[in-house]
Protein backbone atom coordinates (compact mmCIF):
# COMPACT_ATOMS: atom_id res chain seq x y z
CA UNK A 1 0.00 0.00 0.00
CA UNK A 2 2.76 2.14 0.93
CA UNK A 3 4.60 1.34 -1.92
CA UNK A 4 1.23 2.56 -4.37
CA UNK A 5 0.66 5.64 -2.40
CA UNK A 6 4.63 6.92 -3.27
CA UNK A 7 4.20 5.88 -6.90
CA UNK A 8 0.84 8.46 -7.16
CA UNK A 9 1.98 11.04 -4.68
CA UNK A 10 5.54 10.99 -6.85
CA UNK A 11 3.51 11.44 -10.20
CA UNK A 12 1.55 13.92 -8.91
CA UNK A 13 4.53 15.89 -7.69
CA UNK A 14 6.42 15.60 -11.20
CA UNK A 15 3.15 16.94 -12.98
CA UNK A 16 3.16 19.61 -10.32
CA UNK A 17 6.12 20.93 -10.07
CA UNK A 18 5.93 23.57 -13.10
CA UNK A 19 2.51 24.51 -12.94
CA UNK A 20 1.70 25.41 -9.33
CA UNK A 21 1.60 28.61 -8.09
CA UNK A 22 3.58 28.29 -5.14
CA UNK A 23 2.68 31.23 -2.84
CA UNK A 24 -0.23 33.66 -2.69
CA UNK A 25 1.89 36.05 -0.46
CA UNK A 26 1.51 39.82 -1.79
CA UNK A 27 5.32 40.14 -0.19
CA UNK A 28 6.36 37.74 -3.40
CA UNK A 29 6.07 41.03 -5.74
CA UNK A 30 9.97 42.06 -4.38
CA UNK A 31 13.05 40.32 -5.14
CA UNK A 32 13.34 36.79 -6.62
CA UNK A 33 9.96 36.01 -4.42
CA UNK A 34 9.53 34.61 -0.89
CA UNK A 35 11.39 32.14 0.71
CA UNK A 36 9.59 28.24 -0.07
CA UNK A 37 12.31 25.87 1.30
CA UNK A 38 12.23 25.79 5.19
CA UNK A 39 13.37 22.27 5.71
CA UNK A 40 11.14 19.19 5.93
CA UNK A 41 7.99 18.77 7.81
CA UNK A 42 9.74 17.56 10.50
CA UNK A 43 12.16 20.55 10.46
CA UNK A 44 9.14 22.91 10.27
CA UNK A 45 7.21 20.89 12.80
CA UNK A 46 9.75 22.03 15.11
CA UNK A 47 9.61 25.46 14.48
CA UNK A 48 12.19 25.42 11.73
CA UNK A 49 14.72 23.68 13.52
CA UNK A 50 17.41 21.47 11.55
CA UNK A 51 20.23 20.88 13.69
CA UNK A 52 18.50 16.90 14.68
CA UNK A 53 19.83 14.34 12.92
CA UNK A 54 19.22 10.83 12.92
CA UNK A 55 19.39 7.39 11.13
CA UNK A 56 15.82 7.41 9.85
CA UNK A 57 14.77 10.91 8.57
CA UNK A 58 16.01 13.14 5.87
CA UNK A 59 17.75 16.81 6.89
CA UNK A 60 18.15 18.90 3.77
CA UNK A 61 19.20 21.58 5.50
CA UNK A 62 22.68 20.37 6.78
CA UNK A 63 24.91 18.03 4.13
CA UNK A 64 26.86 16.85 7.32
CA UNK A 65 23.38 14.39 8.15
CA UNK A 66 23.69 12.77 5.33
CA UNK A 67 26.19 10.34 7.21
CA UNK A 68 24.61 8.80 10.68
CA UNK A 69 25.35 6.32 13.16
CA UNK A 70 24.59 2.59 12.02
CA UNK A 71 21.46 1.35 13.23
CA UNK A 72 21.72 -1.73 15.75
CA UNK A 73 18.95 -4.09 13.80
CA UNK A 74 21.45 -4.00 11.11
CA UNK A 75 24.03 -5.20 13.50
CA UNK A 76 25.69 -1.70 13.71
CA UNK A 77 26.75 -2.63 9.97
CA UNK A 78 25.07 0.38 7.99
CA UNK A 79 22.25 2.71 7.71
CA UNK A 80 18.96 2.78 5.59
CA UNK A 81 18.38 4.28 2.40
CA UNK A 82 16.27 7.20 3.14
CA UNK A 83 13.49 8.61 0.79
CA UNK A 84 11.27 11.77 1.85
CA UNK A 85 8.99 13.70 -0.45
CA UNK A 86 6.48 16.98 1.02
CA UNK A 87 3.54 18.84 -0.08
CA UNK A 88 1.98 21.34 2.08
CA UNK A 89 -1.46 23.77 1.97
CA UNK A 90 -1.09 26.95 2.60
CA UNK A 91 -4.06 29.58 3.43
CA UNK A 92 -3.45 33.53 4.21
CA UNK A 93 -6.01 36.36 5.41
CA UNK A 94 -4.68 39.38 4.16
CA UNK A 95 -5.67 42.55 6.18
CA UNK A 96 -5.10 46.18 5.61
CA UNK A 97 -6.30 49.62 6.87
CA UNK A 98 -8.43 49.59 3.62
CA UNK A 99 -10.40 46.55 3.74
CA UNK A 100 -9.26 42.09 3.87
CA UNK A 101 -8.95 39.70 1.62
CA UNK A 102 -8.22 35.53 1.45
CA UNK A 103 -6.74 33.05 -0.60
CA UNK A 104 -4.52 29.99 -0.55
CA UNK A 105 -2.55 27.71 -2.79
CA UNK A 106 -1.45 23.73 -2.40
CA UNK A 107 2.10 22.87 -3.43
CA UNK A 108 5.22 20.78 -4.06
CA UNK A 109 7.70 20.93 -1.31
CA UNK A 110 10.81 18.50 -1.95
CA UNK A 111 11.67 15.17 -2.97
CA UNK A 112 14.98 13.59 -1.97
CA UNK A 113 16.89 10.59 -1.08
CA UNK A 114 19.95 9.88 0.80
CA UNK A 115 22.30 6.58 0.55
CA UNK A 116 24.43 5.26 2.93
CA UNK A 117 28.54 4.58 1.39
CA UNK A 118 30.11 3.36 4.57
CA UNK A 119 32.02 6.74 6.24
CA UNK A 120 30.19 8.85 3.32
CA UNK A 121 26.68 9.24 2.57
CA UNK A 122 25.18 11.30 -0.79
CA UNK A 123 22.11 12.79 -1.06
CA UNK A 124 20.71 14.72 -3.81
CA UNK A 125 16.55 15.82 -4.82
CA UNK A 126 14.63 18.43 -6.05
CA UNK A 127 12.57 21.42 -4.44
CA UNK A 128 11.21 25.02 -5.02
CA UNK A 129 13.74 27.56 -3.13
CA UNK A 130 11.93 30.94 -3.42
CA UNK A 131 8.13 31.78 -4.89
CA UNK A 132 6.29 34.30 -6.78
CA UNK A 133 2.55 34.82 -6.62
CA UNK A 134 0.59 37.95 -6.44
CA UNK A 135 -2.55 40.06 -7.91
CA UNK A 136 -2.17 43.16 -6.48
CA UNK A 137 -4.25 46.27 -7.35
CA UNK A 138 -3.88 50.15 -6.22
CA UNK A 139 -7.51 51.60 -5.62
CA UNK A 140 -7.70 55.25 -5.14
CA UNK A 141 -11.18 56.92 -4.85
CA UNK A 142 -12.85 53.26 -5.94
CA UNK A 143 -11.04 53.59 -9.18
CA UNK A 144 -8.02 51.29 -9.84
CA UNK A 145 -4.69 52.81 -10.87
CA UNK A 146 -2.62 50.12 -11.09
CA UNK A 147 -2.73 46.14 -11.79
CA UNK A 148 0.50 44.29 -10.95
CA UNK A 149 0.66 40.26 -11.18
CA UNK A 150 3.27 38.13 -10.54
CA UNK A 151 4.47 34.26 -10.64
CA UNK A 152 7.18 31.89 -11.15
CA UNK A 153 9.97 31.59 -8.73
CA UNK A 154 13.33 29.84 -8.35
CA UNK A 155 13.51 26.19 -8.32
CA UNK A 156 16.55 23.64 -7.40
CA UNK A 157 18.33 20.52 -7.60
CA UNK A 158 21.19 19.28 -5.63
CA UNK A 159 23.54 16.68 -4.63
CA UNK A 160 25.83 16.71 -1.62
CA UNK A 161 28.61 14.35 0.19
CA UNK A 162 28.60 14.14 3.71
CA UNK A 163 31.71 12.41 5.63
CA UNK A 164 32.60 11.22 9.19
CA UNK A 165 35.51 12.64 10.15
CA UNK A 166 34.78 11.00 13.63
CA UNK A 167 32.22 8.73 15.52
CA UNK A 168 30.79 12.36 16.96
CA UNK A 169 31.59 15.00 13.99
CA UNK A 170 30.78 14.45 10.30
CA UNK A 171 31.19 17.50 7.17
CA UNK A 172 29.05 17.64 4.31
CA UNK A 173 28.71 20.13 1.46
CA UNK A 174 26.21 20.51 -1.49
CA UNK A 175 26.06 21.43 -4.73
CA UNK A 176 22.86 23.61 -5.93
CA UNK A 177 22.10 24.24 -9.70
CA UNK A 178 18.95 26.49 -9.50
CA UNK A 179 17.23 27.50 -12.27
CA UNK A 180 13.62 28.95 -12.89
CA UNK A 181 11.59 31.82 -14.41
CA UNK A 182 9.61 35.09 -12.76
CA UNK A 183 7.03 36.53 -14.64
CA UNK A 184 5.43 39.61 -13.76
CA UNK A 185 2.98 42.47 -15.34
CA UNK A 186 1.86 45.95 -14.75
CA UNK A 187 -0.82 47.86 -16.22
CA UNK A 188 -1.93 51.44 -15.45
CA UNK A 189 -5.14 52.30 -15.54
CA UNK A 190 -6.09 55.66 -17.28
CA UNK A 191 -10.17 57.54 -17.12
CA UNK A 192 -11.32 60.36 -19.30
CA UNK A 193 -12.68 63.29 -17.63
CA UNK A 194 -16.24 61.74 -16.75
CA UNK A 195 -14.52 58.96 -14.75
CA UNK A 196 -14.85 56.21 -17.47
CA UNK A 197 -12.37 53.93 -18.21
CA UNK A 198 -10.67 54.66 -21.52
CA UNK A 199 -10.90 51.71 -24.61
CA UNK A 200 -6.87 51.41 -25.11
CA UNK A 201 -4.41 50.94 -21.87
CA UNK A 202 -1.06 49.48 -22.33
CA UNK A 203 0.92 46.37 -20.29
CA UNK A 204 4.47 46.12 -19.71
CA UNK A 205 5.57 42.33 -19.46
CA UNK A 206 9.01 41.08 -18.12
CA UNK A 207 10.23 37.71 -17.99
CA UNK A 208 13.34 36.85 -16.58
CA UNK A 209 15.06 33.65 -16.66
CA UNK A 210 17.41 32.32 -13.77
CA UNK A 211 19.88 29.73 -13.62
CA UNK A 212 23.42 29.61 -11.64
CA UNK A 213 25.14 27.50 -8.82
CA UNK A 214 25.83 27.98 -5.59
CA UNK A 215 26.90 25.37 -2.11
CA UNK A 216 25.94 24.86 0.96
CA UNK A 217 28.90 23.27 3.99
CA UNK A 218 28.00 21.86 7.07
CA UNK A 219 29.28 20.59 10.21
CA UNK A 220 27.13 18.09 12.74
CA UNK A 221 28.36 16.94 16.19
CA UNK A 222 26.50 14.05 18.46
CA UNK A 223 27.89 13.27 21.20
CA UNK A 224 26.51 11.37 24.58
CA UNK A 225 26.81 13.88 27.72
CA UNK A 226 25.78 10.94 30.34
CA UNK A 227 24.46 8.05 30.06
CA UNK A 228 20.93 9.14 29.02
CA UNK A 229 21.89 12.73 27.37
CA UNK A 230 22.93 13.13 24.35
CA UNK A 231 24.67 16.64 22.97
CA UNK A 232 23.65 17.77 18.63
CA UNK A 233 25.04 20.72 17.48
CA UNK A 234 24.95 22.10 14.04
CA UNK A 235 26.79 24.50 11.50
CA UNK A 236 25.77 25.65 8.37
CA UNK A 237 27.40 28.13 5.82
CA UNK A 238 26.60 29.12 2.16
CA UNK A 239 28.94 31.99 0.69
CA UNK A 240 27.50 34.43 -1.84
CA UNK A 241 26.83 33.83 -4.99
CA UNK A 242 25.63 35.15 -8.39
CA UNK A 243 23.16 33.52 -10.36
CA UNK A 244 22.52 34.70 -14.31
CA UNK A 245 19.20 36.24 -15.42
CA UNK A 246 18.02 36.45 -19.50
CA UNK A 247 15.49 39.09 -19.23
CA UNK A 248 12.58 40.04 -21.86
CA UNK A 249 10.48 43.09 -21.80
CA UNK A 250 7.54 44.32 -23.94
CA UNK A 251 4.97 46.04 -24.29
CA UNK A 252 1.01 45.54 -25.28
CA UNK A 253 -1.83 47.54 -25.96
CA UNK A 254 -4.84 45.70 -24.25
CA UNK A 255 -8.36 46.02 -24.25
CA UNK A 256 -10.50 44.89 -20.79
CA UNK A 257 -13.63 43.36 -20.48
CA UNK A 258 -14.78 45.82 -17.55
CA UNK A 259 -17.36 42.90 -17.22
CA UNK A 260 -15.17 40.04 -16.46
CA UNK A 261 -11.86 41.54 -16.56
CA UNK A 262 -10.48 39.68 -19.53
CA UNK A 263 -7.58 41.25 -21.00
CA UNK A 264 -7.73 41.51 -24.96
CA UNK A 265 -3.96 42.30 -26.62
CA UNK A 266 -4.32 44.24 -29.80
CA UNK A 267 -0.28 44.44 -30.65
CA UNK A 268 2.62 44.24 -29.02
CA UNK A 269 6.07 46.13 -28.97
CA UNK A 270 9.91 44.41 -27.76
CA UNK A 271 11.41 46.75 -25.70
CA UNK A 272 14.71 47.35 -25.89
CA UNK A 273 16.92 45.90 -23.14
CA UNK A 274 20.03 45.29 -24.89
CA UNK A 275 20.54 49.40 -25.10
CA UNK A 276 20.50 49.57 -20.94
CA UNK A 277 22.78 46.29 -20.92
CA UNK A 278 19.82 44.99 -18.74
CA UNK A 279 19.05 42.31 -21.69
CA UNK A 280 21.43 39.45 -19.36
CA UNK A 281 22.11 40.53 -15.76
CA UNK A 282 23.54 38.98 -12.55
CA UNK A 283 21.56 38.59 -8.87
CA UNK A 284 23.10 38.42 -5.58
CA UNK A 285 22.18 35.36 -4.27
CA UNK A 286 23.32 35.91 0.08
CA UNK A 287 25.54 34.00 2.48
CA UNK A 288 23.82 32.59 4.87
CA UNK A 289 25.24 31.42 8.39
CA UNK A 290 23.38 29.29 10.82
CA UNK A 291 24.36 27.58 13.83
CA UNK A 292 22.38 25.78 16.68
CA UNK A 293 22.06 23.20 19.33
CA UNK A 294 20.36 21.27 21.61
CA UNK A 295 20.28 17.84 24.16
CA UNK A 296 17.83 14.93 24.56
CA UNK A 297 17.38 11.50 25.30
CA UNK A 298 17.71 9.43 22.33
CA UNK A 299 14.72 7.97 21.09
CA UNK A 300 13.03 9.90 23.60
CA UNK A 301 12.99 14.03 23.89
CA UNK A 302 14.98 16.31 22.24
CA UNK A 303 14.68 20.21 22.90
CA UNK A 304 16.90 22.79 20.86
CA UNK A 305 17.38 26.30 19.36
CA UNK A 306 19.12 27.49 16.42
CA UNK A 307 19.93 31.12 15.19
CA UNK A 308 19.93 32.18 11.15
CA UNK A 309 21.92 34.93 9.87
CA UNK A 310 21.58 35.77 6.06
CA UNK A 311 23.23 38.53 4.24
CA UNK A 312 20.01 39.71 2.47
CA UNK A 313 21.16 43.68 2.02
CA UNK A 314 23.74 41.93 -0.43
CA UNK A 315 20.94 41.24 -2.90
CA UNK A 316 20.30 43.31 -6.15
CA UNK A 317 18.61 43.15 -9.23
CA UNK A 318 19.54 45.44 -11.89
CA UNK A 319 16.18 44.49 -13.94
CA UNK A 320 13.83 46.02 -11.01
CA UNK A 321 14.28 48.75 -9.04
CA UNK A 322 10.94 49.64 -6.43
CA UNK A 323 11.38 53.24 -4.60
CA UNK A 324 10.09 52.19 -1.33
CA UNK A 325 11.50 48.95 -0.38
CA UNK A 326 15.14 47.69 0.59
CA UNK A 327 16.65 44.82 1.99
CA UNK A 328 18.51 44.51 4.81
CA UNK A 329 20.15 41.88 6.78
CA UNK A 330 17.73 39.13 7.80
CA UNK A 331 17.35 36.65 11.42
CA UNK A 332 15.75 33.72 12.55
CA UNK A 333 15.67 32.09 15.76
CA UNK A 334 14.27 28.72 15.62
CA UNK A 335 13.23 26.85 19.05
CA UNK A 336 11.86 23.01 19.45
CA UNK A 337 12.05 19.78 19.77
CA UNK A 338 9.90 16.15 19.55
CA UNK A 339 8.64 13.71 22.36
CA UNK A 340 7.98 10.15 22.06
CA UNK A 341 6.54 8.39 24.91
CA UNK A 342 7.32 4.87 24.50
CA UNK A 343 9.78 4.33 21.44
CA UNK A 344 9.73 0.16 21.32
CA UNK A 345 6.18 0.10 22.40
CA UNK A 346 4.19 -3.37 20.89
CA UNK A 347 1.08 -2.68 22.16
CA UNK A 348 0.18 1.15 22.01
CA UNK A 349 0.22 2.58 18.69
CA UNK A 350 0.23 6.17 20.01
CA UNK A 351 2.94 5.37 22.23
CA UNK A 352 5.63 5.01 19.08
CA UNK A 353 4.08 8.74 17.55
CA UNK A 354 6.40 11.32 17.65
CA UNK A 355 5.19 14.63 18.88
CA UNK A 356 6.78 17.93 17.36
CA UNK A 357 6.30 21.67 18.58
CA UNK A 358 8.17 24.51 18.15
CA UNK A 359 8.17 28.82 17.14
CA UNK A 360 10.61 30.78 14.95
CA UNK A 361 10.55 34.38 14.82
CA UNK A 362 11.89 35.91 11.54
CA UNK A 363 13.09 39.21 10.67
CA UNK A 364 12.88 38.64 7.02
CA UNK A 365 15.37 41.05 5.27
CA UNK A 366 12.44 43.15 3.46
CA UNK A 367 12.23 46.80 4.59
CA UNK A 368 8.90 48.72 2.69
CA UNK A 369 7.93 52.13 3.98
CA UNK A 370 10.50 51.71 6.73
CA UNK A 371 9.00 48.91 8.17
CA UNK A 372 10.48 45.81 9.00
CA UNK A 373 8.39 42.84 7.37
CA UNK A 374 8.79 40.40 9.90
CA UNK A 375 7.37 37.10 10.32
CA UNK A 376 6.34 35.12 13.62
CA UNK A 377 4.94 31.36 13.71
CA UNK A 378 4.34 28.34 16.20
CA UNK A 379 3.98 25.07 14.74
CA UNK A 380 2.75 21.17 15.51
CA UNK A 381 3.09 18.06 14.37
CA UNK A 382 3.12 14.50 14.51
CA UNK A 383 5.28 11.26 13.00
CA UNK A 384 3.26 8.73 12.29
CA UNK A 385 4.60 4.90 12.22
CA UNK A 386 3.79 3.35 8.63
CA UNK A 387 5.23 -0.07 7.17
CA UNK A 388 8.45 -1.31 8.31
CA UNK A 389 11.34 -0.64 9.06
CA UNK A 390 10.72 2.90 11.26
CA UNK A 391 9.37 4.76 8.06
CA UNK A 392 6.97 7.42 9.00
CA UNK A 393 3.99 9.98 7.69
CA UNK A 394 4.82 13.48 9.01
CA UNK A 395 1.67 15.98 9.49
CA UNK A 396 2.18 19.54 10.36
CA UNK A 397 0.31 22.33 11.53
CA UNK A 398 1.56 26.01 11.42
CA UNK A 399 0.06 29.83 12.23
CA UNK A 400 1.96 32.55 12.22
CA UNK A 401 1.77 36.28 10.89
CA UNK A 402 3.72 37.86 8.54
CA UNK A 403 3.99 42.09 7.89
CA UNK A 404 2.00 44.81 9.42
CA UNK A 405 -0.94 47.07 8.48
CA UNK A 406 1.09 50.00 9.15
CA UNK A 407 2.21 52.46 6.41
CA UNK A 408 -0.40 50.73 4.71
CA UNK A 409 0.79 47.71 4.02
CA UNK A 410 -0.77 43.96 4.15
CA UNK A 411 -0.03 41.93 7.21
CA UNK A 412 -0.67 38.09 6.57
CA UNK A 413 -1.93 35.96 8.98
CA UNK A 414 -1.45 32.23 7.72
CA UNK A 415 -1.92 28.66 8.41
CA UNK A 416 -0.13 26.15 6.93
CA UNK A 417 -0.90 22.12 6.70
CA UNK A 418 2.19 19.70 5.27
CA UNK A 419 2.31 16.62 5.01
CA UNK A 420 5.15 14.13 3.67
CA UNK A 421 6.44 10.34 3.94
CA UNK A 422 9.73 9.69 5.25
CA UNK A 423 10.50 6.00 3.92
CA UNK A 424 13.27 3.94 4.64
CA UNK A 425 14.64 0.46 3.06
CA UNK A 426 17.72 -1.68 3.09
CA UNK A 427 19.55 -2.11 -0.08
CA UNK A 428 23.30 -2.73 1.00
CA UNK A 429 23.59 -5.70 3.28
CA UNK A 430 26.81 -8.04 4.19
CA UNK A 431 26.48 -11.03 3.28
CA UNK A 432 27.14 -13.97 5.82
CA UNK A 433 27.79 -17.68 5.35
CA UNK A 434 27.89 -20.47 7.38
Amino acid sequence: MIKKLLIVLVAFFASQIYAQEGTASPYSFYGIGTLKFKGTVENRSMGGLSIFTDSIHVNLRNPASYVGPNLKVFNNENRPVKFSVGASHNSFDLESNSGSDKTSSTTFDYLAMNLPLGKFGVGFGLLPYTSVGYKLEDITNNQIQNRYRGEGGLNKVFAGLGYKITDKLNVGVDINYNFGNIQNSAIEFIYDGEGNLVQYLTREDNRSDLSGLNFNIGLNYISMINDKLELQAGLTYSPKSDITSNNERSFSTIIINQASGQEFVVNTVDGNLASRNLETTDLTLPSRFSFGAGIGQPRKWFLGAEYTLQNTSEFANPIVSIENATFVNSTNIAIGGFYIPDYNSFSGYFNRVTYRAGLHFERTGLKINNENINEFGMSFGVGLPVGNLFSNANLGFEVGRRGTTSQNLIQENFVNFHLSLSLNDRWFEKKKYN
